[in-house]
């Protein structure tokens, strides 16, 4: 067994492998940090995810529902925002009204029928209303499911937020919001900084409506 001791090079049986994975495990943390360092001395991107927690607010003050969908790790993204509206982020409040497009029958029917791209479009056609908010993710900026369901998304009237880490000009064009948080060349760094973004999105409702839950904090 190898020990575990404070000291960096202290307990390790092998100076071989053990201390070339310590040496990988703290270049990754690294690489996460000076991409969420970008993230914070960008204004231009504070002022973006500012301008879309205001949507989600006004979203919810009048009474509307907020959408998320993604695909793979952005749906897992969309579906742990959409929990956190329903259930609870820190402490307990009133539920929001938040939808994760995921149910597993009307996916497999769209794809088999319709064409995986329409899956995320054909809920919006039958569940969204104008008012609505839809925070669309999207690691690459193309997926075709995304960029359709954004397009009737806007022919119904829903506001739109788009959270991506690469620019696509038709998807930019199309959102209310668009938050492009960059994060390397894979899209793991990129889906890390969009779970921060959804946390703050979060937050800031929560601050809102119940800023007593943040008093102490």
């Amino acid at each position: 067994m190898i020990g575990v001791c404070a000291d960096q090079h202290c307990g390790y049986a092998s100076k071989g492998i053990t201390y070339f994975m310590i040496e990988k495990i703290t270049s990754s943390l690294k690489e996460a940090q000076s991409d969420l360092n970008q993230l914070i001395s960008n204004t231009t991107t504070l002022i973006e995810i500012e301008s879309a927690a205001k949507i989600l607010i006004q979203a919810l003050k009048h009474g509307h529902c907020i959408f998320s969908c993604g695909n793979g790790g952005s749906m897992c993204d969309a579906m742990h925002f959409a929990e956190e509206l329903t259930g609870r982020y820190r402490k307990d409040r009133k539920a929001y009204p938040a939808i994760a497009i995921n149910d597993p029958s009307h996916l497999t029917c769209v794809a088999n029928d319709f064409g995986y791209e329409n899956v995320f479009s054909r809920y919006l056609e039958a569940h969204g209303k104008s008012g609505d908010t839809l925070i669309a993710i999207s690691t690459s900026g193309n997926s075709k499911t995304v960029l359709n369901a954004v397009r009737v998304a806007r022919a119904e009237g829903i506001k739109v937020i788009v959270l991506t880490g690469r620019v696509n000009p038709e998807l930019k064009n199309l959102s209310d919001v668009y938050i492009c948080t960059p994060g390397g060349q894979f899209a793991d760094r990129v889906q890390e900084l969009h779970i921060k973004v959804l946390h703050i999105l979060i937050e800031m409702v929560e601050r809102h409506f119940h800023p007593k839950n943040y008093e102490e904090v």
